[in-house]
């Protein structure tokens, strides 16, 4: 997004370096397809380190390695949060501040004071939701939630259809929406499979990067960029590139044999939102074929004592549960699922080097449901959602539970919730504004090196991040413009 932005200069000269590869097969288009990115050769391989609070799980992190990153592989939901969550981030990153690039990067369909049109990301709602969502929608206004038009309006509580960036029957990525319609310019050139594996310095300066061919041929080298330098590698890349290059906890780094250039706390405040994975149903009905991404329906609902909503759940058109979840219960379809997830949780965590190669694995320790709080708000999500299936509404879909198979008590809701925790996928605050990165998003102590992607994020909005990273870059390219 940020090289297309730039490149509308034609003085100035952008160079866009991607690790994976240019295109990434049918999978990819199709958005009934896209779990079976997770993992595959696409997928960085990140996994969180296990931990006690979720009984010592390993849980993968899925991360894009295509042209389009993450927005080439993800469930594609568009989706903002609640405007109050920026205005936490402070004097020009406040939702007033970032509402024109949210509208400026968008094509909804329409346009009004909360919504753009004829921006790059095409945005569509499911023309013929499926039948389990509509159920799920009408069991959540029985069960209380008000029913809303648009969750990127004024407010995003209650339930709703939501919208994916899909064009028609395919998926609408950023490379998508931003390269390919300016494929042909010749001041922007987009070199694939090819990993970026340190900075290059001059003085306190950044004047470049290392690189080297991602699929292990021999050969590499230097790139200079005499205007700067922009990381957009995510929240676990970018903080790995910044401590390789000496910029980081400086303990860490000297443990590593690590020449410290600037001593930051890159790596800490790691964000991500906890997911129940998830309340499965059994269908009374076989489904039929996946309908758009596989979900179709969108709750968000206040946790006991929260101000603003900060549950929200999703539907799934099959099973969904950790496989430790689906061991114990059986899961033979016909079934449908409700996944909870805490969107504003207080559990932060870290990512650390494990050594200097630039392809090994790294400690990533989310420490999700560490804040007792937070397993207090999910155990109140999964009540809710067992609610929800003993209205009339979602019983005529549903034939009774599958897993959980009964309904839980409190003590059972807290061991449920702690062997069914995962993740939504959504890491950022790595890098933050403030600590890390100054409010023009420039890494302290170091002169021609900026940070855009969620690595930036103060803290995490109470939604996915495809949204608010582009408009978070929307941004960067007019403070960038405006630096020369």
């Amino acid at each position: 997004m940020l090289a297309r932005r730039l490149s509308d200069d034609p003085s100035v000269r952008v160079v866009l370096l991607e690790a994976g590869p240019a295109r990434g097969g049918p999978a990819v288009a199709d958005p009934a397809r896209w779990t079976e990115l997770i993992g595959g050769p696409l997928d960085w391989g990140h996994a969180y380190e296990p931990a006690a609070p979720t009984l010592h799980r390993p849980i993968a992190i899925p991360r894009g390695r295509v042209l389009g990153g993450s927005s080439a592989t993800n469930a594609m939901l568009w989706y903002r949060g609640h405007p109050a969550d920026y205005d936490a981030w402070g004097e020009g990153w406040d939702f007033a501040t970032l509402l024109p690039y949210f509208r400026r990067s968008e094509d909804a369909g329409r346009s009004d004071p909360w919504r753009g049109t004829g921006g790059p990301m095409r945005v569509e709602a499911p023309a013929d939701p499926h039948p389990v969502a509509l159920a799920v929608l009408d069991a959540a206004v029985e069960a209380g939630l008000p029913r809303i038009a648009d969750a990127n309006g004024a407010t995003n509580l209650g339930a709703t259809v939501p919208e994916f960036t899909v064009r028609g029957e395919r998926r609408h990525s950023a490379a998508d929406g931003y390269l390919a319609p300016v494929a042909g310019r010749a001041n922007l050139d987009v070199r694939c499979d090819t990993h970026v594996v340190g900075l290059e310095f001059a003085g306190d300066r950044c004047v470049g990067v290392r690189w080297r061919p991602a699929r292990g041929e021999p050969g590499g080298g230097v790139l200079r960029a005499e205007r700067g330098v922009v990381l957009a590698l995510g929240a676990l890349e970018t903080p790995r590139l910044l401590m390789l290059s000496g910029i980081g906890p400086a303990a860490h780094l000297r443990a590593h044999g690590i020449a410290v250039r600037a001593d930051l706390p890159v790596g800490d405040r790691l964000a991500d939102h906890p997911l129940v994975t998830g309340i499965t149903f059994r269908a009374r009905e076989p489904l039929g074929p996946v309908r758009g991404t596989g979900g179709g329906a969108m709750l968000n609902w206040c946790s006991p004592g929260s101000e603003r909503p900060d549950l929200h759940a999703f539907v799934v058109q099959g099973p969904h549960a950790t496989p430790e979840v689906a061991a114990r219960h059986d899961l033979t379809p016909p079934v449908f699922a409700l996944s909870p997830g805490l969107m504003r949780a207080r559990s932060l965590g870290e990512v650390r080097l494990t050594g200097t190669d630039p392809t090994a694995p790294l400690r990533i320790r989310p420490n999700l449901l560490g804040d007792p709080q937070d397993v207090e708000a999910l155990c109140a999500g999964v009540e809710f959602v067992q609610q929800l299936g003993r209205t009339g509404a979602l019983g005529a879909v549903a034939a009774g539970p599958a897993a959980p198979d009964h309904l839980l008590t409190a003590r059972e809701r807290e061991a449920f919730v702690r062997l069914a925790t995962s993740t939504f996928f959504h890491v950022a605050g790595t890098a933050a504004i403030g600590p890390v990165v100054d409010r023009a998003l420039r890494v302290h102590g170091v002169d021609g090196l900026r940070v855009v992607d969620a690595s930036v994020f103060p803290s995490l909005p109470s939604c996915n991040t495809n949204a608010p990273v582009i408009a978070v870059a929307e941004r960067a390219a007019d403070l960038l413009r405006a630096a020369g």
